[in-house]
């Protein structure tokens, strides 16, 4: 991982959603999915998204790859603003900045064999024209990722979860990208298959130079991969840091929560606990002050008023939170 050279660099993204119906008074509602997330990826790390259901982590990711605009703010690809590009300017952005989903069927086409599934981006991007080579690419993919040749006649039906995960895989390196959105890619696999795909994932970095921006709503799974991770909650990044530091020295209430969560691995395990009473707000409207506010046992009058920046309390640890914004300002 190479600190000083930010290869995809997120500036207050925005992104909101139209809501058919009327609100209160005649009014159209919206639903704010993120809300000026700010986020610097570092080129040939793994920096992990983690927050529940809902948080705008899958929504981030697809804004990253193009599936959707953001309302507002930059998405910064090697220095160039990729947010609004569309048609023939995005697709030498797509060939470079590749996604891996949660659902591996219906990420692949039923029709397509293996190979043929692997071969297309290849075919509607250009990049090798001889169809020798490409089928050669295409198998060296397969062993690449722990298939063989005898898979790449099948159909999607006939592989199991993790063989078609594997699949998808071979086919977002068949254009060599530099950067992998891995959207919940392990979640829907059994845990001794998901080490396997983890594990698969860390040596083609290697291997590669890859770059990952891994969501998951898994604290464990994100812990096994990341270098850096970030805490999102209700479309708002709320602390940021070192792996290491997450989950030896979290900061902001909602991460200290979230790890509270996990069962210990020993019955004779203790840790501290952190519970937030009462329910998530909705995204739906006008957002004021801090989103945890409503929840949280630390909250002031400031926070229900305005909203936390996300600010360094700690070399390379930044929260959002106002309990240590005195601490910057000293």
């Amino acid at each position: 991982m190479s600190e000083n050279n930010v290869i995809l660099s997120i500036q207050n993204l925005s992104k909101e959603f139209k809501l058919r119906g009327e609100g209160l008074f005649g009014k159209p509602q919206t639903l704010h999915a993120l809300s000026d997330v700010c986020l610097d990826v570092f080129e040939g790390e793994t920096l992990g998204i983690i927050g529940e259901s809902g948080c705008g982590k899958s929504t981030l990711g697809r804004c990253i790859v193009g599936l959707h605009t953001p309302t507002s703010g930059q998405i910064l690809f090697e220095g160039k603003d990729i947010a609004h590009l569309k048609g023939a300017e995005r697709k030498p952005v797509h060939k470079n900045v590749q996604m891996i989903f949660q659902d591996s069927y219906s990420s692949l086409d039923p029709r397509f064999t293996a190979a043929a599934s692997i071969e297309e981006p290849m075919i509607i991007h250009g990049t090798e024209p001889d169809a020798a080579k490409r089928q050669k690419k295409v198998l060296d993919l397969m062993k690449e990722v722990g298939l063989d040749v005898q898979h790449l006649q099948r159909y999607p039906h006939e592989f199991s979860g993790g063989q078609r995960q594997r699949i998808n895989v071979a086919r977002s390196l068949s254009l060599d990208p530099k950067v992998i959105v891995c959207d919940e890619p392990v979640s829907a696999l059994d845990v001794s298959i998901q080490a396997q795909v983890l594990n698969l994932f860390r040596r083609l970095q290697r291997e590669r130079g890859l770059t990952y921006v891994f969501i998951s709503h898994d604290l464990s799974v994100v812990k096994h991969i990341s270098d850096r991770v970030a805490i999102m909650y209700l479309g708002r990044v709320m602390e940021i840091s070192p792996a290491h530091s997450i989950y030896e020295n979290p900061l902001h209430p909602y991460t200290k929560a979230l790890l509270s969560a996990i069962p210990p691995e020993s019955p004779f395990e203790t840790h501290p606990e952190m519970k937030l009473q009462g329910e998530i707000p909705s995204p739906v409207g006008d957002q004021v002050g801090c989103p945890l506010a409503g929840r949280c046992p630390n909250a002031t009058e400031r926070c229900h008023a305005e909203r936390p920046a996300l600010v360094e309390v700690e070399d390379n640890h930044k929260v959002a939170c106002f309990l240590y914004h005195n601490e910057v300002a000293r």
